[in-house]
């Protein structure tokens, strides 16, 4: 692979970019939307971005690999990361996963354990080129009076390798105390979260829809929703919250993750909810490795039937941002993953199709979910910005997408960093090994 220079300005020579996460180039692309160009970086920002001149004197020619601004994860759960060898689901279900999760939260998570199993994840996530993730807090009572302050402590220690926003978690039944569920309300603004909840089909969903629409409102939060992660076509609540929104005239960001049954419904209500989804301005989620390996999961023997995953195609026509991300890893939700975005896109794009054409799709790994995240020109190439990307061997999505690219590039502040995959054996002792 290419050597960087570590320090001075420097060009890079015959990259290819893609269109989608390059604002403003003026060139003609492939059939899969990438342009080869000349990459000038200077001071730690992005000096130049220009279609390739073959006249110009070469310094680092990259001979077309691409290459990608650095990954962001809108949706995730750094604090349930990496318990499976301790607690692993019993039968791979969701309800095995929901139980055993709840097991292990009420007997282990004591703020060192959330906290080194944190800085595990993060650091694996900085390694492979993630620059900002969102994580969901469990903040059942009273695991928020834990896991809150750990969030706070890890934000900071990783504040300029890797951007963290937190959004807490409870079944929206938590609000029926409306005592306690304010008070979280109070906790999160003061930690610069984000307001959220599980949604189920509930006779006072709306009600609670409401309240927590209410504070949203009162402490100027964003919503992010978990929604609809079943195979139930009654479950409607990605729908229920594109009412609330529109009844509430909320002006926030509101993301929804997962809405799997969306893909189980008939065509009619499908289409009623994807037009109040996109009146309302939500964000939809997908997290396909998660939804795969838990949606339709069967007990007799038999093959699952779906995929698990929601309609972005559909979304996107309408011109609903859509996004996907890693969701959990290596905890009973799902037993593998490394939060390592190019395997959610790689996968993401085997799943759900999104190739053929590739057409903008890779913004759904950087520059989507950082406008949803509010931070401003993240996920993209461009002048200015901080020369934060990721180089990779692959010359095209076919080259890009068929090998893990165990040996790419990341490069943030203009320099290479020294790519370092923590051991699994450093979690032994909170393991019980």
């Amino acid at each position: 692979m290419v050597q960087l220079p570590a320090s001075g300005p420097y060009t890079l020579s015959r990259v290819r970019l893609h269109g989608s996460l390059t604002p403003g180039l003026p060139a003609t692309a492939d059939a899969d939307g990438l342009i080869l160009a000349d990459l000038g970086v200077a001071d730690g920002k992005i000096a130049s971005v220009a279609p390739h001149d073959a006249s110009a004197p070469v310094a680092f020619d990259l001979a077309g690999r691409i290459v990608l601004p650095c990954f962001i994860d809108c949706h995730t759960h750094l604090d349930k990361g990496h318990i499976w060898p301790r607690t692993p689901n019993p039968d791979g279900t969701f309800m095995g996963a929901l139980v055993s999760a709840g097991e292990d939260r009420a007997a282990r998570w004591s703020a060192e354990d959330v906290s080194r199993r944190m800085d595990f994840a993060l650091r694996s996530a900085y390694a492979h080129g993630t620059k900002a993730i969102r994580t969901h807090i469990d903040s059942v009572a009273p695991q928020e009076e834990i896991s809150w302050p750990v969030f706070e402590e890890m934000r900071e220690r990783w504040a300029g390798r890797i951007a963290l926003q937190a959004s807490c978690l409870t079944g929206i039944e938590a609000a029926r105390d409306k005592a306690w569920f304010a008070a979280l309300a109070r906790r999160v603004a003061a930690a610069g979260g984000v307001l959220g909840t599980v949604t189920y089909m509930l006779p006072d969903l709306e009600e609670l829809l409401d309240f927590v629409f209410s504070l949203a409102i009162e402490h100027g939060l964003d919503l992010d929703f978990h929604a609809d992660e079943t195979d139930d076509v009654a479950a409607v609540s990605l729908r229920k919250i594109a009412e609330a929104a529109l009844w509430n005239n909320f002006q926030g960001k509101i993301l929804v993750g997962h809405c799997c049954a969306l893909a189980r419904q008939p065509d009619r209500e499908v289409l009623d909810t994807l037009d109040k989804v996109a009146k309302a301005g939500l964000s939809v989620v997908s997290l396909p490795m998660c939804n795969l390996y838990l949606q339709d999961r069967r007990q007799d023997a038999t093959t699952p039937r779906w995929r698990g995953v929601t309609l972005l195609h559909e979304m996107k026509a309408r011109e609903i941002a859509v996004a996907v991300a890693s969701d959990n890893t290596r905890d009973p939700f799902y037993a593998y993953g490394d939060l390592d975005m190019l395997e959610v896109y790689r996968m993401a794009t085997r799943i759900l199709h999104l190739d053929h054409p590739v057409a903008d799709w890779p913004r759904a790994v950087a520059a989507t979910p950082a406008e949803i995240m509010r931070l401003d020109g993240a996920g993209t190439l461009a002048v200015g910005q901080p020369a934060d990307f990721v180089v990779f061997r692959g010359r095209s999505f076919t080259e890009l997408l068929s090998r893990p690219e165990s040996d790419r590039v990341v490069v943030r502040d203009g320099t290479a960093i020294r790519r370092e995959i923590p051991d699994y054996s450093e979690l032994d002792d909170l393991m019980g090994a």
